[in-house]
């Protein structure tokens, strides 16, 4: 055997191969959808995973307004906003913050699947969320990435 081809490769920084994906989120559940765009955002994906470095890959999210939620969560679920004053304490329900601020609903749902930490906070500015299909990120070609429904 050779025991050369049991090294494990690491990526660092300057190594690290990043490509580039469009999601359509029309249609799509809010939780197993962040779950999927988190895993590519954090590389999970490939096999030169290595977890203290940002080795994932860029993604464009279209249609963020158009995001469903199971059950009544539409209308139960309460995102909670804080000015750090007293009595600044405010809550709005995910249907009118999906209305007021559609891309806050997605990028917090996936910016809570991500490390709390230095790296989280770096691996967080490789995600582009947009309330239309429109996007200007056309010269880094996108390849387009299907998650099935259910």
């Amino acid at each position: 055997m050779d025991a050369i081809s049991y090294k494990t490769k690491t990526v660092n920084k300057a190594t690290v191969n990043k490509e580039w994906f469009i999601v359509d989120a029309e249609g799509q559940t809010l939780g197993r959808f962040s779950t999927k765009v988190a895993n590519i955002l954090r590389g999970k994906h490939k096999p030169s995973f290595t977890p203290n470095v940002d080795c994932g890959d860029n993604v464009i999210i279209i249609n963020a307004e158009k995001i469903r939620m199971t059950g009544n969560k539409m209308n139960d679920k309460e995102y909670v906003f804080f000015s750090g004053h007293p009595g600044g304490q405010r809550w709005e329900s995910a249907k009118s913050l999906l209305e007021r601020r559609p891309t806050y609903v997605v990028e917090h749902a996936i910016d809570g699947m991500l490390p709390n930490n230095k790296l989280g906070r770096e691996i967080f500015r490789n995600l582009y969320v947009y309330a239309g299909s429109e996007h200007p990120h056309v010269a880094q070609q996108p390849k387009p990435l299907k998650f099935e429904t259910k």
